[in-house]
């Protein structure tokens, strides 16, 4: 068999009515090799005036790496760092948490002109030895840092990581990969078992693995060891994505860490309003989820 476990989106509120797609984590599958967060953002066509109870206002991270791609639209990031980022569709901002940053997504350039907004954020637990490190922030465009190519009616991206034999400008601190696929209707193509742990995940179309089809939404997890191909029932917009394990970790709100005790420092950080926020952007605070004894709760519930 393929497929190890098919995982489907669930939907949550990010706050003011922007619904998005939860598909990691899951009850029985918290991580895909260091991927322990996936959402599919719309996609959300949105007029000209719309409310900025939309926005993503901002919220803390620490342990992670967090990757946000979008196939359509934009959003501005800022982050108690001073970066202010435009994030367009094609391109990659890798922002570290390490020991603790706070950011913000607002969706400045839809307020004013309209956009259909489609995309993905996941989330990269750190390993132990960079739980810690500095913040960082990173944005990356263009063929000479993320590798493409056109074969056979599939154009390739590779957003971070290394497989092919080529290696994204995403400077990354364990071993994965990930990749964004178009794939025309009948184009067909293998993925290897460079890495343990892999995942296929359909943002749009449909695809066949192993005489299983996938449509919009759905997630297989990929059995160890065993190659699969990857067959376009339709037009389809297909995510890979794995690597290897990082071992245990724990998760609540927004963070992410391999201890228990590193998270309640965390929670109690915020809650004391100890965490900087972000550059022109703190006029917001965002309080903990009503249950912050409760483990595993909504990764990245914003609440009111």
């Amino acid at each position: 068999m393929d497929i190890h476990q098919i995982i489907d989106r669930r939907s949550r509120d990010l706050g003011g009515g922007f619904v998005v797609g939860r598909v990691l984590p899951y009850t029985k599958c918290q991580m895909v090799g260091p991927f322990i967060f996936f959402d599919h953002m719309g996609p959300l066509e949105l007029v000209p005036g719309f409310p900025p109870e939309l926005d993503i206002r901002p919220h803390p991270h620490i342990g992670l790496a967090t990757v946000t791609y979008l196939y359509s639209g934009s959003l501005t990031h800022r982050d108690s760092l001073g970066f202010r980022q435009e994030v367009r569709p094609g391109e990659v901002n890798w922002m570290i948490a390490g020991k603790g940053i706070t950011h913000s997504e607002r969706l400045e350039y839809a307020r004013v002109h309209g956009a259909i907004m489609h995309g993905v954020q996941a989330w990269v637990a750190l390993p132990r030895e960079y739980e810690e490190m500095d913040p960082a922030f990173y944005h990356h465009h263009g063929t000479d840092e993320l590798p493409e190519y056109r074969e056979e009616g599939i154009s390739s991206r590779l957003i971070a990581g290394s497989a092919g034999g080529v290696t994204a400008g995403v400077k990354t601190y364990s071993p994965l990969f990930y990749l964004h696929w178009e794939m025309d209707t009948g184009s067909r193509r293998g993925l290897d078992t460079q890495y343990p742990e892999r995942a296929v995940y359909v943002a749009q179309g449909e695809i066949e693995i192993g005489g299983n089809r996938l449509t919009v939404g759905r997630m297989a997890v990929l059995q160890a060891g065993h190659a699969v191909d990857i067959v376009a029932i339709r037009p389809s917009t297909v995510m890979l994505l794995g690597g290897e394990p990082v071992g245990e970790r724990y998760i609540y709100w927004n963070f992410v860490s391999s201890s228990r005790e590193r998270l309640a420092q965390a929670r109690e950080d915020w809650r004391a309003q100890r965490m900087e926020l972000p550059v022109g952007d703190g006029q917001e605070f965002i309080p903990l989820p009503d249950d912050p004894e409760k483990p595993g709760a909504d990764s990245h519930q914003i609440t009111q």
